[in-house]
């Protein structure tokens, strides 16, 4: 589900023209949608009602003070990974004590500031780090809530990059040695086991995974119930979106229709996993970031020129893989449309942004709208890993960011200048 939509020609996010909305604030730009971030908060909410369950926001995804302030609104906890993102989220009127706290590199900086803060829990990913975080929590007089992070072992068939719940990957603890490690963790004075966590990966379209997941950790997770008093079981997140509407479809010749849905919903994930939860008598944490936000974020860029070689033609615009760097990192893709519905026969095209290298492309030998330079298009599913992972790359100043609501839009971050690109930077004195 998302808010952009042609009217009368022109593509809106809610009901504001998003070509109006770049003549206001320039090009390239970030644009979310409040009623998309809403709508899938509430829908999976509500899907989740038979358990009692906490949403908790992967902040990673986006971590924009009002998106996050938006989102603590609707009542949500949050997943950090960084003392960085625990700012965010206290600056944006979220609840330290409804964050988990996971990631396998975590610093003293950062152990003695969420131990401070109160945060839920500490997902913990190794023995050192058990070890560590004992140590420091001894040394601020405090007693550390941890979970530990299990590693089912389960393959998601999701991008080698963002699959984190087989054997092989840097995450979490080996199903095998579970027990041991919890049995350690419960002689350290100070660390207090408040749960179990697990997490197998990232844009997920099927809920077998996360079922198989659940269902492999169940047996665990009552032995350790009944031995520590667990508060909660974490499930972790990966609900994936639909960034490639052919998906949908079944259209390209990879797209496996034996292994793979079409999309996963809310309801589908609920069916798949709640029934296996229920008789467990615990909390159900879950950790969702691209699912809420996701589809919920468009890039506007303009087109700068057209050209032509005898083999290809590239639409070459002002925003680059600095700004979204998913294609180029994770061959992601995007749906592009022009800002003014056209309705000519689509082009074979190359839709590229400026910096000097290979892999600063949007898209590669697709059927594509004819652009021309000065027109105005829209990279869809922007929403989620876009801004967050954008940088300063060939000194290119960071973009806006932009919420609609209804008919009304703010700019809740605003556009870098080249002061701020330097600001910081000392030459020092001959």
């Amino acid at each position: 589900m998302h808010s952009f939509r042609y009217v009368n020609d022109q593509l809106t996010c809610e009901n504001v023209p998003l070509a109006a909305l770049a003549d206001a604030v320039g090009t390239p730009a970030y644009v979310y949608s409040a009623e998309t971030i809403r709508t899938n908060f509430r829908r999976l909410d509500r899907a989740l009602a038979p358990l009692d369950h906490r949403i908790c926001f992967a902040v990673k995804a986006n971590s924009n003070l009002a998106v996050l302030n938006l989102l603590a609104g609707e009542g949500a906890g949050f997943d950090i990974v960084s003392g960085g993102e625990l700012f965010r989220v206290q600056r944006a009127g979220g609840d330290a004590g409804h964050c988990t706290f996971a990631g396998v590199g975590k610093t003293r900086a950062e152990i003695e500031q969420a131990l401070r803060a109160g945060v839920h829990c500490f997902n913990v990913e190794s023995e050192a780090e058990l070890a560590f975080i004992d140590e420091v929590a001894g040394q601020l007089g405090l007693v550390a809530p941890v979970a530990v992070r299990v590693n089912p072992d389960v393959d998601a068939g999701t991008h080698k990059y963002i699959s984190t719940g087989k054997s092989k990957n840097k995450f979490g603890i080996g199903l095998d040695r579970a027990e041991q490690v919890y049995r350690e963790a419960a002689a350290r004075k100070n660390l207090r086991i408040v749960g179990v966590q697990t997490h197998i990966g990232s844009q997920i379209l099927d809920p077998k995974p996360f079922a198989e997941a659940v269902a492999k950790l169940i047996p665990l997770v009552e032995t350790l119930k009944a031995a520590y008093n667990l508060e909660f079981f974490s499930i972790g997140g990966g609900i994936g979106i639909v960034y490639d509407p052919a998906l949908a479809s079944g259209d390209p010749a990879w797209w496996n229709a034996a292994d793979h849905p079409r999309r996963i919903t809310p309801e589908a994930y609920a069916e798949a996993v709640v029934p296996l939860l229920l008789p467990l008598g615990l909390k159900i944490l879950l950790e969702p970031g691209r699912f809420l936000v996701g589809n919920a974020g468009a890039l506007l860029a303009e087109v700068l020129y057209v050209k032509e070689t005898p083999t290809k033609r590239f639409s070459i615009v002002d925003a680059a893989m600095n700004d979204l760097i998913r294609p180029a990192l994770y061959e992601g893709y995007h749906e592009i449309h022009p800002l003014t519905q056209s309705t000519a026969a689509p082009v074979v095209q190359d839709v590229v942004g400026p910096v000097c290298e290979s892999g600063d492309f949007f898209a590669q030998d697709r059927p594509l709208a004819p652009l021309a330079a000065g027109d105005l298009i829209a990279l869809l599913s922007a929403g989620a890993y876009g801004f967050v992972m954008s940088s300063t790359y060939n000194s290119r100043p960071l973009l806006p960011e932009v919420l609609v609501e209804g008919d009304t839009w703010r700019i809740i971050r605003e556009r870098q200048t080249y002061e701020d690109l330097v600001r910081g930077e000392i030459i020092p004195e001959q």
